[in-house]
Order: C-alpha cells, then sequence, then structure tokens
C-alpha cells in the first residue's frame, strides 16, 4: 500500500468525500433494513388513503400502548396518546421526564398522495360504456395515469346519515378500473402534442362496466345496471355519491425491486415513506426527556389548507392541551420546540441527469437527506432552516452514525416544491425537512432504497430520545 501524501491526508481533514452509503454498513446494519422495510411494504398495501393510513395506525399504536387523548387526564412520563382529528390526520405523543415545559420535539409528516378523486355526480354512460368522472388530486403527470389498473377507495355517506366504506380492486378476485388511452395507430395527433396538452384534466375518465341493464328498451340502461350493482353491494343511490369522498389509485402492491432486492417500487411512498418512519419511531420511543409528537397530517399535495391540513390550528391546540397541563402557555413552549418535518426529496437519477445540480443533490442508498429549504426559484414558499438548527441535526445524524446527505430539489430555476415545514416554522418552531429520496416521485409507481427508509427511522428515533444537556450555570 503506498504512503498517502500530504495532500491525501488533507483532504480528509478538510473535504467531504461521498462515499456508497451501503459500503458504510456491515452486514448485520443492512438486515436490519431489510428486515424493517417488510411491514412498511404491509403499511403501504394497506393505506392507500389518508383514511385508510389513519385507521390502521391506531390499530397498530393500540397494540403499542397508545390511548385517547383526554384533555381532562392528567398524565405521566411514558405515557402515550393519540390524537384522531376526522379519521384523516392523526397525532401521536409520548409524555417526557420534563413534559412540554423545554418544548416539545416533532417529527411531521403527510399521508395524502396524488390520486383521481371521483367528482361529485360522477357516474355517465357514453357510447354503451360506463365511465366516472374524476377530478385529479395533487400534482400529477396525467398521461402516467393511463391503462394502468386502478382500484376504487373511499366512505359514502348515505341520505339517512349512515356510512358505507369502500374498497374495489385491491384483492385479486375484485374487478379493477382504468382510465383508457388512443392506439399508436390513431394517436398521431395526440403524441404531436406536449405532454402536457396530450391529456386534459376531462380526459382522466375512468371505466367501470359496459353490460346493460337486461334487455329493456330506454337510454342510460348500462348506467342503470352499474347502480343497481352498487345499490345491491353498497345499498347507495346515485346522490349518495355527493356526501363521498372516493378516489381512484394504482392497484398494484408494493414490490422489491432488483435482483438484489434492494429498492421498494411502490403508489403513496410520497410521503408515507417518512410517515411509517415516524410512527414507528414514536411507538418505540419509552420514556423521552422532553415530550415527542408525531404527526401524520392530509392535504400536504394541495396546499396543507382545510381542517385535516397543516395550515390548520389542530397540532397548535393540542400543544395547548398538553401546555395547560403543565401550567404553561402554548407559545412558550411552542417557541422552545424542535421539528423534522418528514418528507422526501428527489433522488439524483442518472437517466435524467439534466434537472439536477450534482453536488446538491441526494442519491439513494446514501440515508436520509435532510433539506435546508425547498420552494422555488428564489427561495419562494418555504422555511429556510437557520444554521444553528442544522449544526444541531448534523451532529445527531453523525454521533449516531446515521447515514445522511443534503440536498436541493433540482436546479435552482428547474421548478421546485414545498413541504408542512413553513406552516410549522411559522409557529416560531425551529424545523428543517428530513426524508428519503424518492426516484420517480408523484408516479403511480414510485421507488425508495430499503437502506434509506430504515435510516429515517433511526433519525426520528434519536432525534426523539436525545437527551437533553443541562445549561450551565
Amino acid at each position: 500500500m503506498s504512503k498517502k501524501t500530504e495532500a491525501d491526508l488533507l483532504k480528509e481533514k478538510l473535504l467531504m468525500t461521498r462515499k456508497h452509503g451501503v459500503q458504510r454498513l456491515d452486514e448485520d446494519k443492512v438486515k436490519e433494513a431489510d428486515e424493517f422495510c417488510e411491514p412498511y411494504k404491509k403499511f403501504l398495501n394497506k393505506g392507500k388513503t389518508e383514511r385508510e393510513v389513519v385507521n390502521y395506525t391506531i390499530k397498530m399504536v393500540k397494540k403499542a400502548g397508545f390511548t385517547e387523548f383526554d384533555v381532562t387526564k392528567k398524565y405521566k412520563p411514558g405515557d402515550k396518546v393519540y390524537v384522531n382529528n376526522r379519521n384523516k390526520a392523526l397525532l401521536l405523543a409520548v409524555i417526557g421526564k420534563n413534559r412540554s415545559k423545554n418544548g416539545v420535539r416533532i417529527a411531521a409528516a403527510h399521508i395524502d398522495s396524488p390520486r383521481l378523486d371521483l367528482k361529485p355526480v360522477p357516474l355517465y354512460e357514453a357510447n354503451e360504456l360506463g365511465l366516472f368522472k374524476t377530478h385529479y388530486y395533487g400534482g400529477i403527470k396525467k398521461y402516467q395515469w393511463t391503462a394502468i389498473p386502478l382500484s376504487l377507495h373511499g366512505k359514502v355517506i348515505r341520505k339517512d346519515g349512515t356510512s358505507v366504506e369502500v374498497n374495489v380492486g385491491e384483492d385479486p378476485s375484485d374487478p379493477c378500473f382504468c382510465v383508457t388511452d388512443l392506439l399508436p395507430h390513431l394517436a398521431s395527433e395526440q403524441m404531436g402534442k406536449t405532454m402536457v396538452k396530450g391529456f386534459t384534466g376531462e380526459d382522466l375518465n375512468i371505466l367501470i362496466g359496459s353490460r346493460p341493464f337486461r334487455q329493456d328498451k330506454g337510454s342510460e340502461l348500462v348506467k342503470l345496471n352499474l347502480m343497481r350493482i352498487l345499490n345491491e353491494k353498497y345499498n347507495i343511490m346515485e346522490g349518495d355519491f355527493l356526501s363521498a369522498e372516493l378516489s381512484m389509485v394504482p392497484a398494484f402492491s408494493a414490490r422489491d425491486i432488483g435482483f438484489d432486492r434492494s429498492l421498494i417500487g411502490a403508489y403513496g411512498h410520497d410521503d408515507r415513506v417518512c410517515a411509517y418512519p415516524a410512527i414507528m419511531a414514536a411507538m418505540n420511543c419509552k420514556t423521552p426527556e422532553s415530550t415527542v409528537v408525531t404527526v401524520l397530517a392530509d392535504k400536504e399535495e394541495v396546499g396543507s389548507d382545510g381542517n385535516t391540513g397543516m395550515n390548520s390550528s389542530f397540532l397548535r391546540y393540542f400543544i395547548a392541551d398538553l401546555a395547560m397541563q403543565d401550567g404553561l402557555e402554548a407559545r412558550h413552549v411552542l417557541s422552545k420546540s424542535k421539528c423534522l418535518s418528514a418528507d422526501v426529496n428527489a433522488a439524483f437519477d442518472p437517466t435524467y441527469p439534466t434537472v439536477y445540480e450534482v453536488n446538491n443533490s441526494c442519491y439513494v442508498n446514501n440515508g436520509v437527506v435532510i433539506t435546508k429549504y425547498t420552494g422555488h426559484g428564489g427561495k419562494y414558499d418555504t422555511s429556510d432552516a437557520s444554521a444553528e438548527f442544522m449544526g444541531e441535526i448534523r451532529r445527531l445524524m453523525e454521533e449516531n452514525e446515521i447515514l445522511w446527505q443534503s440536498g436541493e430539489l433540482g436546479k435552482v430555476d428547474g421548478g421546485g416544491g414545498g413541504t408542512v415545514a413553513k406552516f410549522i416554522a411559522n409557529l416560531n418552531v425551529d424545523v428543517v425537512d428530513l426524508g428519503v429520496p424518492v426516484l420517480s416521485m408523484h408516479a403511480p409507481f414510485e421507488v425508495v432504497s430499503k437502506i434509506d427508509v430504515y435510516m429515517a427511522y433511526r433519525a426520528f428515533l434519536e432525534f426523539f430520545c436525545v437527551k437533553e444537556k443541562k445549561k450551565e450555570d
């Protein structure tokens, strides 16, 4: 082995080097990551809408000793509670030894994903085919949603006030649905358009059937037959669609990707790939120094507005309840609090290198990505984490041997995006984005690394369980 030169030694001391993340892990750690991701795949399959995620998570955390929060009850360190916000957002908390006097530690993820929502009056017949009209939810490439199997998920409130859950297309024995597309032979005009104009929102119509009601004469017999089937199965009428939340999502299940099974392909990694590690961190955090809170919010993909989105007051109200139990003001607790905004970033894709800036991109298998700011050109619509908080999180990662990297969302003028970080920062909380790099983000089938998912869990757990340093007199 040749002796290291003075330049080699100085490089090791002063410069950052990018080493493939897996090469820094022993086989036991890699095995831990693989094992951690097996139940995550089940979580993805069972929770394809925010309602399903909330329902599945409550079942998980109840088994771990969480109980529904009661504002009149006095909790002691180690107690675990949850708050269900309208079955579409969820708060998990573990009461700390110091309760909320030094602030709380928050991991905030979102559990909604891009999809095709049914319109209030969705069912129609055209040329002897039955279809649903949709209004897409969140940022999608419309062409990606054509000619793939879709499943129907959601809830219907009937005219009499009773309700029924709908989930069709996930079981192999179920029928599924699809958006049709033109054959190449007849699509010359379509293919000559830009990708944005090749499909419009009104083209995303769901094929749901084709057989008419018996042999009767009359119009809309296919529609009538489909409504008959829905009535027999769910006891609903056409008017009940007006009080329903129904969504079409990809019907396929989470799968291992690659000969080495190192990756997971699935619908909804953004942002359930951060939600699941944050849930598990709360479940495995026994008695932290300060109270810890995992937030699972809705509506991030459409701006975080609404009473289940992070721009509402449900988190602030919960912190106020915790503060009240300790004889404190909510604003004082929030001002001392710290948060990891648990959201994904775009992993560098070598097939499309021109949209990324290589020195400031995140890479698959290199661990969690810390994103100092998101937004778009000129840092608009973002929270920009302070140097002090960046330094604190950086030390936390290094001291606990958690694989991590920094990254931006593409080139400066290449686009951009946002997270819930700015809404939490507006509460006067120190916050930075920390999450998992994702390939094919917002596509019906996204890809992540098992190593990165596990490192997200370790990051949230260490952030929750950090020992507070006593201030010197």
